[in-house]
């Protein structure tokens, strides 16, 4: 796991040309600590703080419709004229993508938005593709893949089911 983050981190950089104008953000929930470390590591590979913030995409999911809005967003900068890398743990459908790009457009303008993941299972729904992948993981519709980050789950793990 510090491997993929170390190397989506340098690939971030490159494509980016540096930090300048960068933020990172994390989809709740295992979304976040991944998106903490991206941060973290771009920080310290660049001698610049990269700003952080996490971001709940609950009431923008098509599969659910709740008109409770207890959302636990916190994204304190400004996005507009940002680029802004989106971070989750799974790209599977492409749905949590398309809710948080719809989160994120709420809040603001960003110059760009890019999508870092930590594992790609395939299987898209929807046309979105992530910049950086961690690892791909060729899996099936009936297997599950779980991740397990330290500072939720006191343990670094991905698991096909």
């Amino acid at each position: 796991m510090n491997r993929a983050v170390a190397r989506i981190s340098y690939e971030i950089i490159e494509r980016n040309k540096g930090t300048e104008n960068l933020c990172v953000i994390g989809i709740l929930s295992r979304g976040v600590p991944i998106g903490r470390r991206i941060s973290d590591k771009l920080s310290e590979l660049e001698q610049t703080i990269v700003p952080f913030g996490s971001l709940d995409i609950t009431p923008y999911r098509d599969d659910s419709r709740t008109d409770v809005c207890d959302e636990k967003t916190d994204i304190p900068f400004d996005i507009n004229a940002k680029n802004v890398v989106l971070v989750d743990d799974v790209i599977f459908t492409g749905r949590s993508s398309r809710a948080a790009i719809d989160a994120l457009i709420k809040r603001g303008r960003p110059c760009s938005i890019q999508l870092a993941v930590l594992v790609d299972r395939g299987h898209r729904e929807l046309p979105i593709r992530p910049d950086y992948v961690g690892k791909n993981l060729p899996t099936s519709h009936s297997e599950e893949v779980q991740v397990f980050v330290k500072e939720l789950d006191d343990i670094d793990s991905v698991i096909i089911k």
